[in-house]
């Protein structure tokens, strides 16, 4: 790829998980082209990409929606004014990260970019541009960074980052209930997700809590206000008193807690990525996604723990019974592996 003065990034995706997982093709775009002005077009609660990622990305174009692409309702007139936009000033490049290119790469090439570039569903029809079959198999991470290879962005870095900042361990340390764990030995439980179907029971965490907390660890239950519910749930099943956060931290104070713990339990969804991105040892329940495509790529230290059935056809939207569901035993020893470098099972 040429050198580009103005590129655009579609992926409008809401997730943390999804956006930290383009962190490092962003990274390699950034190196290819270091004077561009690069958007990303995506949501606006993804505002803390630019906020975190500001030597990577410039602006953040608001995705207006578009039909068949469920993360934004369809705006007619939002879309209509955002087209207009995009073609009075064509960008030169219009990169589809936001996936196989289904939906997105019909958005994509409506802006008429210069060039149009992204990943296609091999059985289909090819885009006119850049286009390149969509991998069916690999982490997200990698499907990203071929991308990026592919359009000639050198990428040999496949690490997942997010910076944590002074202010973020301040705001920790001012925090009334948090303030005096720090100088503890401390575990975090997640027992949120955005699907209830990634959810692994609230009594197996609560199990896991209790345990942990046998062992000589705090016990902190971590989530978003909409995940209080969940953590609400683990702490009135747990024996031993856990100190429920879930809603208390803004992001970056969540990365800077995750940085302080011993481990991270939680279930497939974006927390698993943030623990990976500030090298906290983890271990993530895999009920109803991919762990081929969701896990973290350090095995070691962070360890997938996955329903039986998944490892053979690993698709996004299965769905776990109850007789396949990882037991709590199965999660402890991959926690205490996790945490020493040792292999539980």
């Amino acid at each position: 790829m040429t050198a580009a003065s103005r590129i655009a990034v579609v992926r409008a995706l809401h997730g943390l998980g999804d956006m930290l997982c383009a962190v490092p093709a962003l990274r390699a775009l950034r190196r290819a082209h270091r004077s561009a002005h690069i958007s990303l077009i995506g949501l606006p609660a993804c505002a803390w990409m630019l906020e975190r990622f500001g030597s990577l990305l410039d602006a953040l174009v608001p995705f207006p929606g578009f039909p068949g692409i469920p993360e934004q309702p369809l705006a007619p007139r939002a879309l209509a004014r955002f087209i207009a936009a995009a073609r009075a000033r064509p960008f030169d490049i219009a990169i589809q990260m936001h996936g196989s290119g289904t939906v997105s790469n019909a958005f994509t090439t409506m802006m008429r970019a210069r060039t149009a570039a992204g990943l296609y569903e091999a059985a289909g029809e090819r885009p006119v541009g850049r286009f390149f079959p969509y991998p069916r198999r690999g982490s997200e991470v990698h499907r990203c960074l071929y991308l990026a290879r592919a359009l000639d962005c050198p990428a040999d870095d496949d690490a997942v980052s997010f910076p944590v900042r002074d202010e973020d361990r301040a705001k920790l340390a001012e925090h009334a209930r948090l303030q005096d764990l720090l100088d503890e030995r401390f575990v975090c439980l997640h027992a949120g997700a955005r699907d209830p179907a990634r959810r692994w029971p609230s009594r197996r965490f609560a199990e896991v809590g209790d345990a942990l907390a046998s062992a000589g660890y705090r016990v902190v239950l971590t989530g978003t206000a909409a995940e209080r519910a969940a953590a609400d749930e683990v702490a009135a099943a747990m024996r031993r008193p856990a100190l429920n956060a879930a809603g208390e931290t803004s992001l970056g104070a969540a990365a800077a807690l995750l940085e302080r713990a011993a481990l991270l339990v939680t279930n497939d969804t974006g927390i698993s990525h943030l623990a990976a991105a500030v090298g906290t040892p983890s271990v993530v329940v895999f009920l109803a996604s991919d762990p081929e495509r969701w896990a973290p790529l350090d095995r070691a230290r962070h360890r997938p723990v996955v329903a039986r059935g998944l490892t053979d056809r690993p698709l996004d939207g299965m769905r776990c019974s109850r007789d396949r569901i990882p037991r709590v035993q199965d999660v402890l020893d991959e926690a205490f592996g996790a945490m020493t470098g040792a292999y539980g099972r």
